[in-house]
């Protein structure tokens, strides 16, 4: 009896419903890109608390859930960019959890790949520092959108728990995708994490991971126009069979 209802699990698994599944997936992660400029509308109370609702399925390390998500809209989301805007004008660096201490090899081509398509976008020429520092700050004024969430981790939980909470974000992103909303994770953010553990009062046991800032894309905007590439499976995965 118990083998039947197995192999009747297994064949709900392959029925067409689930194939559809397989390509809704595919759609939304497609179709989700960092989005560099909003509309001012915000998004309602109702689908943030959703794409929250969805991203908490995310799995993790013995099940600990060690996100907490601050999220701000309206005036707090113009406190938050102005402050952030003037605290990196005359502060360095200091993340919580430390930065990649390089870029070689095909993780700096990739990086450059990006970021010369991003320039090309919005019109800025090798060379021009001017243009590039600006284009830069646009993190730190989370590109105009009308929500920023700050995602954190227990400090106790080490690199384990920023690895769920990076599971969260991916998630939170798609799970907004989903709802029609656009957003672009910022590790930028957490460089400056004094600034955001003062701003939201965030304990010492808490660690600063990234920002999500979110809402509803500019779809005119040419820094929205460009997509980046996707390495081949083949370059990434590796099968041992013998």
């Amino acid at each position: 009896m118990q083998q039947a209802s197995a192999n009747a699990r297994t064949r709900d698994l392959a029925t067409p419903d689930s194939a559809s599944q397989e390509d809704v997936f595919e759609s939304l992660l497609n179709d989700r890109f960092s989005c560099r400029s909003y509309l001012e509308r915000e998004v309602p109370r109702e689908v943030i608390e959703r794409i929250l609702s969805i991203a908490q399925r995310t799995a993790s390390w013995c099940n600990s859930q060690p996100w907490q998500v601050l999220l701000t809209r309206g005036e707090a989301t113009e406190r938050f960019r102005k402050g952030m805007v003037e605290y990196v004008a005359s502060q360095s660096a200091d993340p919580d959890f430390e930065f990649p201490a390089k870029y070689a090899g095909v993780y700096l081509d990739r990086r450059r790949e990006c970021g010369l398509q991003l320039y090309e976008a919005v019109g800025i020429t090798r060379g021009d520092r001017e243009g590039s520092q600006r284009q830069a700050m646009k993190n730190f004024e989370l590109f105009g959108a009308p929500h920023l969430a700050i995602i954190t981790t227990e400090a106790d939980l080490g690199v384990y728990g920023a690895v769920d909470c990076g599971a969260y974000v991916s998630n939170f992103l798609l799970a907004a995708r989903s709802c029609g909303v656009d957003s672009i994770p910022q590790a930028a953010l957490a460089g400056y994490s004094p600034f955001i553990r003062q701003f939201f009062d965030i304990p010492e046991h808490r660690r600063v991971v990234c920002g999500i800032s979110f809402g509803y894309r500019n779809p005119d905007h040419p820094a929205n126009q460009f997509r980046t590439s996707r390495a081949k499976v083949e370059d990434t995965a590796f099968w041992f069979e013998s």
